[in-house]
């Protein structure tokens, strides 16, 4: 299978001289088209690190990072905010959703960055709350839903833009058990249908759930980095 992730030697080091604080050591990952894959490791393990970089969000200090195939580390930020909002959808634990704006256009807001037109954003974010189980609610305000309804929210508006791979970050964190294994399931129903599902967690029962588990601990990858 075509690999969505590959890195090389990736680093990251905070600070400078006395104060260095080196997150990543040296990190060798790839990720194939259609994985699911849980990111696990202690605080402080470089995890948080490694997904800011994997999600273009940071850059490495050295080494080399390909997201679908394209080397993405030298890129200038406007390139990397396009790979972002076409290429990559954000699940978070603390969901990020406009207050004041109904469901739908929560879902609508990548595809209206990405110069979606008016009727076509409609269409594709309904799509998405039906694929979510969640279509009912499209009217309704993000204070108006439960925990687990707005993460449906979220991971709808993740697909938005149908990107290369999903990145979760503790995506449950903020849920009750029961609501939890709904919306884990719910990834393993889009992990079937042929979604690259990263997700990055510290609870070793939910990451029990991926079909590999990559641990990092120091800011090296400890076990599963190899596709």
């Amino acid at each position: 299978m075509p690999l969505v992730i590959e890195t090389r030697s990736i680093t990251k080091v905070f600070g400078a001289n006395g104060t260095a604080v080196h997150a990543l050591r040296g990190i060798d990952m790839q990720v194939e088209t259609g994985e699911f894959i849980a990111l696990i490791g202690p605080s402080g393990s470089g995890k948080s690190t490694l997904m800011a970089i994997l999600g273009c969000l940071d850059r490495p200090t050295g080494g080399s990072y390909a997201l679908d195939g394209h080397a993405v580390e030298g890129l200038s930020g406007s390139d990397l905010a396009r790979i972002r909002n076409t290429k990559i959808g954000f699940v978070f634990q603390a969901y990020n959703l406009l207050p004041k704006a109904s469901v739908v256009r929560n879902v609508e807001l990548p595809m209206l960055y990405a110069g979606v037109g008016r009727r076509e954003r409609r269409k594709r974010a309904m799509e998405m709350l039906d694929r979510v189980g969640i279509a009912e609610k499209a009217m309704k305000l993000p204070g108006e839903l439960s925990g687990g309804q707005k993460q449906r929210v979220s991971i709808a508006r993740a697909l938005a833009n149908n990107p290369t791979m999903l990145l979760a970050d503790e995506p449950t964190g903020a849920l009750d058990s029961h609501t939890g294994a709904e919306i884990l399931d719910l990834f393993r129903q889009l992990n079937k249908q042929g979604n690259t599902v990263l997700l990055v967690t510290h609870d070793l029962g939910i990451a029990a759930m991926a079909s590999r588990q990559v641990e990092i601990r120091d800011g090296l990858i400890h076990a599963g980095g190899q596709a």
